[in-house]
C-alpha cells in the first residue's frame, strides 16, 4: 500500500510509518469492510435473542458470531494491536487504526482492542509475574475472558489517585481487601472474570508510595455487585461494587507494595490516546450522518444542505476533526520518542480536545436530525452519552486543564518576551506610589513572580 492510500493527516508522518503499518492498515480495513460489516445483522439478531434470556441488558452474553470473528482476526494476525510488543506497531501507527475501530465497535471487540481490557492487559504484560500472566493475561489475549479496572470510589475525589482509600491489608499469606468502588466498567458482563484493583497497602509514608494494585477474581467471596449505574438515566455496564473482607493470595499483588500509583500512571497514558482516536472515529460517523441528513430534509422551501448555517456547522466539524487528529498524532509521536511521561502534556491536551470536539459534532448532528436524533432510531443519542462520559473517564477535563496550565506557567516564569509584550507603565516606578504594595515586587521590571505552581 502506498502513501496515497493512507489518510491525509498521516502524510506529515509518512517517514515514521513502517512496512508493518501498511500491512496492518490494509488487513484491518479489509477485515472491517468484508468480514465484520456483513456480519453485523447476525450479531444484532443473536444479541436480540440472547437478551430474552437475561433479566438485565448488562448480563447479556456475547453473541456467538463474535467468537467466529475473533478467530478470523487471529488468523489474519490483527488481534491485540494495541500492544506494541505484540503488534510491532508504534503508538503513532496504532492511532489511525484505533480511529477505524472507533467507527465499528464490533470490530474493536473482535480484534480484542476494547477498553478496559486493553489497559489491564498492558498492566499484566508489563508488570505481571509469569504466573499472573499465564492465569489471566493469556486468556485475555485470546479473548476468552474479559476484565475490569476497579479504581473509582464514591466517597472520595478519585481523579486524584492518592485519595483512593480501599484497604489492602496483609494477613499471613493473603491480602484482605475492604472497599467500595463504583463506575467499574465491564464488571457485570458474564465474561468478566478478574478485576485489577487499586487500593492502599499503607496510610502513612510518601503519599505516592501508599497505593498498590492487586488482582481480584470476580467470583471471590465478599465481592458484591450492588447495581449497574445509569448514564443520563440509562443503565450501562458500569458497576457499583462492595469488597467486604475479600481474601486473595499474596501472589496476586502486582509489582509490589507501594507501586500502584506508578502502574496507574503507566496504564492511563496509552489508553487516553486510544480513547481519543476512537472518539474521532465516532465523530466522523456523526459528520457522515449530518451530511446524509441535510440532503434528505427540506425546511422553509430549501434543502438543509443549501442553508448557510448548516454549511458552516459542517465546515466547523471538518476543521475540528482535522485539528484534533493532528494533535493526537503529535501526542503519539511524543510518546514514541520520549515515552508517555515525556508526552503527558500533549496527551492531556488531546484528552480534552478530542472528546470535546467529537461531542460538539454529535450535538450539531442531533440538531440537524431534530427529534429523530435523540430517538432509538438513530445512533446519535448513544454516541452523545458515550462521548460525554468519556470527558470524565481517565480524569475529568478540569484535571487535565490544570495540569496543562501548571506546565505552561512554569515555563513562562521570568520570560522576557512576555514582559516586553505586556509592557510597563514607567510612571509607576518613577513616582513610587505603589512601593508599599508587595514591596513593589509585583510590578517593577525584573521582579520574579511568587505564585505557587
Amino acid at each position: 500500500m502506498s502513501s496515497a492510500h493512507i489518510p491525509d493527516a498521516l502524510l506529515p508522518y509518512k517517514e515514521k510509518l513502517t512496512p508493518r503499518f501498511y500491512e496492518v492498515w490494509g488487513k484491518v480495513s479489509d477485515f472491517i469492510d468484508n468480514v465484520v460489516t456483513p456480519a453485523l445483522p447476525t450479531y444484532n439478531a443473536e444479541r436480540a435473542e440472547l437478551m430474552k434470556t437475561v433479566d438485565h441488558p448488562t448480563k447479556c452474553p456475547e453473541p456467538p458470531v463474535l467468537r467466529r470473528l475473533r478467530a478470523d482476526a487471529k488468523a489474519r494476525g490483527i488481534m491485540n494491536l494495541f500492544l506494541p510488543e505484540v503488534a510491532r506497531l508504534s503508538v503513532l501507527e496504532y492511532s489511525p487504526i484505533a480511529e477505524l475501530l472507533g467507527m465499528c465497535e464490533v470490530a474493536n471487540q473482535a480484534m480484542n482492542c476494547a477498553a478496559p481490557d486493553t489497559g489491564n492487559m498492558e498492566v499484566l504484560e508489563r508488570y505481571g509475574t509469569p504466573e499472573q500472566q499465564k492465569k489471566w493475561l493469556e486468556p485475555l489475549l485470546r479473548g476468552e475472558i474479559r476484565s475490569a479496572f476497579a479504581m473509582t470510589e464514591p466517597g472520595v475525589a478519585s481523579s486524584d489517585a492518592t485519595n483512593i482509600c480501599t484497604r489492602i491489608d496483609r494477613d499471613g499469606e493473603d491480602y484482605v481487601i475492604n472497599g467500595h468502588k463504583w463506575w467499574i466498567s465491564g464488571a457485570i458482563r458474564p465474561e468478566c472474570k478478574v478485576f485489577v484493583l487499586l487500593g492502599r497497602t499503607s496510610f502513612s509514608g510518601p503519599v505516592h508510595r501508599q497505593q498498590s494494585m492487586i488482582l481480584v477474581p470476580r467470583d471471590a467471596p465478599g465481592v458484591q455487585i450492588l447495581r449497574p449505574l445509569a448514564v443520563f438515566g440509562h443503565e450501562h455496564d458500569h458497576a457499583e461494587i462492595i469488597f467486604d473482607n475479600v481474601r486473595v493470595p499474596k501472589e496476586n499483588l502486582l509489582l509490589g507494595e507501594g507501586r500502584g500509583f506508578e502502574i496507574a500512571q503507566g496504564r492511563l497514558g496509552p489508553g487516553r490516546i486510544h480513547h481519543c482516536m476512537r472518539s474521532l472515529g465516532l465523530a466522523e460517523l456523526a459528520l457522515a450522518a449530518m451530511v446524509d441528513r441535510v440532503f434528505r430534509r427540506k425546511a422553509f422551501g430549501r434543502l438543509l444542505a443549501e442553508k448557510d448555517a448548516v454549511r458552516m456547522a459542517i465546515a466547523e466539524a471538518r476543521i475540528e476533526l482535522t485539528k484534533c487528529r493532528q494533535l493526537c498524532y503529535l501526542a503519539a509521536v511524543m510518546a514514541d520518542e520520549r515515552g508517555f511521561k515525556g508526552a503527558q502534556e500533549y496527551v492531556a491536551m488531546i484528552k480534552i480536545a478530542a472528546p470535546r470536539a467529537a461531542l460538539k459534532i454529535v450535538d450539531d448532528a442531533i440538531q440537524m436530525h431534530g427529534a429523530h436524533g435523540v430517538s432509538q432510531d438513530s445512533q446519535l443519542s448513544e454516541m452523545y452519552i458515550g462521548l460525554r462520559t468519556l470527558r470524565l473517564a481517565d480524569g475529568p477535563d478540569m484535571v487535565h486543564l490544570l495540569a496543562i496550565a501548571k506546565g505552561e506557567l512554569a515555563r513562562r516564569v521570568g520570560g522576557a518576551a512576555g514582559r516586553k509584550v505586556s509592557g510597563t507603565n514607567v510612571n509607576v516606578e518613577k513616582y513610587g506610589k505603589f512601593s508599599h504594595v508587595e514591596g513593589g515586587g509585583l510590578y517593577l521590571n525584573g521582579a520574579a513572580p511568587k505564585a505557587k505552581l
